[in-house]
């Protein structure tokens, strides 16, 4: 069985209200009845807190989430330095792998009836000198939700 709702949150940029619109939906599906979990398959920026790392984002998802699931299958990449995902994945010694990304989503939407995937930046931003976030939305096969900051410009 496989989750029969999904979306990809992204946004225009960092710091648009990604992670609320996220947790919005994981929470009314929730609500709804419906077994929701959510994946942040690449965070970069995390605090070592009582011996493990923990990224807000990630952590504010999996508070709201009804099927909990281990944070190494929802968020693959946790990267530690708050950068760009290529550079911090560079500075650590990680390849960000999207295959790695959907194999690990496959087993999520497998254990739920709902995932909710939030993306890292914005739209494009890159995961290595080939590949972006839009390539991981494409890939994912899930309608796009854009977060846009209400701003001149911004229709």
């Amino acid at each position: 069985m496989s989750a029969s709702i999904g979306y990809f949150v992204t946004g225009t940029d960092t710091e648009i209200g990604k992670t609320l619109v996220s947790c919005t939906l994981v929470h009314a599906l929730a609500q709804a009845g419906i077994r929701v979990a959510a994946m942040k398959p690449v965070a970069a920026g995390a605090e070592l807190r009582d011996g493990a790392w923990h990224n807000e984002d990630v952590d504010l998802l999996a508070a709201e989430v009804n099927v909990p699931l281990p944070v190494d299958l929802t968020t693959p990449y946790l990267l530690r330095d708050a950068a760009a995902p290529h550079i911090a994945a560079e500075q650590e010694g990680v390849r960000i792998e999207i295959a790695h990304i959907l194999d690990c989503y496959k087993r999520v939407a497998a254990a739920a009836d709902a995932v909710i995937v939030e993306g890292v930046g914005g739209f494009r931003v890159p995961l290595s000198a080939s590949e972006d976030t839009a390539d991981l939305a494409q890939q994912l096969g899930l309608p796009v939700v854009l977060v846009v900051g209400m701003r001149l410009g911004c229709l």
